[in-house]
């Protein structure tokens, strides 16, 4: 028995990095998963690799709304229903405030944020119609802290949280809960910009934090089934935080 049998979850952003793990990790506890990114052809085989009885992928622009119904009613056509989503997609830019143009501005906020609220408007009432469900959003350390040089992103971030706990509030009385992982650093090609050493950002990343490393995508997806599946019942409304220990202080060793 899996942790997800008989659930039926949209997952954006899920042709690589933590939506990608998130995907695996999903079907493999049984659930059906419906694939949602701008990847077509990696989006398309990691679908085909699940099996056309666990996994579909649909194009997935976050920002249209236009694509979110087509996801929706591509999902229910091919699965039946929705009752579960992880609001996943997100960028990174870096640069610091003075010096970020409006539109890069507005590119990271559309992605991050307005990705996230047109997930949710589009998709609760279907996990209402279903008897109840989950969403899990993807927040970030930084949206409970600041971080020089991923200002738009941080400001994005901190958005997400709002959204989820607004969210959990009024979505609790349809069965719906609504939650937020807060990853800090993680290993996917998104905070990994090319040209970076990895040499060097290993190095970086053993002095800030405190377990040491760089954090792997399947232990933010090991933290999204956690709040997806029955373990969590009783708790909405919360952000939860992945960070190997980088937001609890400052290590003076």
């Amino acid at each position: 028995m899996g942790k997800l049998d008989g659930r039926v979850v949209l997952v954006t952003g899920a042709a690589r990095g933590q939506g990608e793990q998130e995907a695996r990790l999903f079907a493999a506890e049984g659930a059906k998963v419906v694939l949602g990114d701008v990847l077509d052809d990696a989006g398309g085989a990691l679908a085909k690799e699940l099996g056309e009885d666990r996994a579909a992928y649909v194009r997935l622009d976050v920002t249209s709304e236009g694509d979110w119904a087509a996801a929706v009613a591509a999902a229910k056509e091919r699965f039946g229903k929705i009752d579960g989503l992880v609001n996943n997609a997100g960028i990174l830019r870096f640069n610091e405030l003075v010096s970020t143009p409006l539109e890069e501005f507005q590119a990271i906020v559309s992605v991050n944020q307005t990705g996230c609220f047109l997930g949710i408007r589009t998709v609760a009432p279907e996990i209402a119609a279903a008897g109840g469900g989950t969403i899990v959003n993807t927040a970030s350390y930084t949206g409970l802290t600041g971080m020089a040089g991923v200002g738009a992103y941080a400001a994005s971030k901190h958005a997400v949280l709002g959204l989820t706990r607004v969210a959990a509030l009024e979505l609790a009385g349809k069965g719906i809960r609504v939650n937020a992982v807060c990853p800090g650093a993680i290993d996917t090609p998104m905070s990994n910009p090319e040209g970076v050493d990895p040499a060097a950002t290993a190095e970086l990343y053993r002095k800030l934090v405190p377990l040491g490393r760089i954090g792997r995508p399947d232990e933010v997806a090991a933290l999204a089934l956690f709040l997806t599946g029955a373990d969590s019942a009783y708790i909405t409304g919360q952000p939860f935080v992945i960070d190997g220990g980088w937001l609890a202080g400052v290590s003076l060793f």
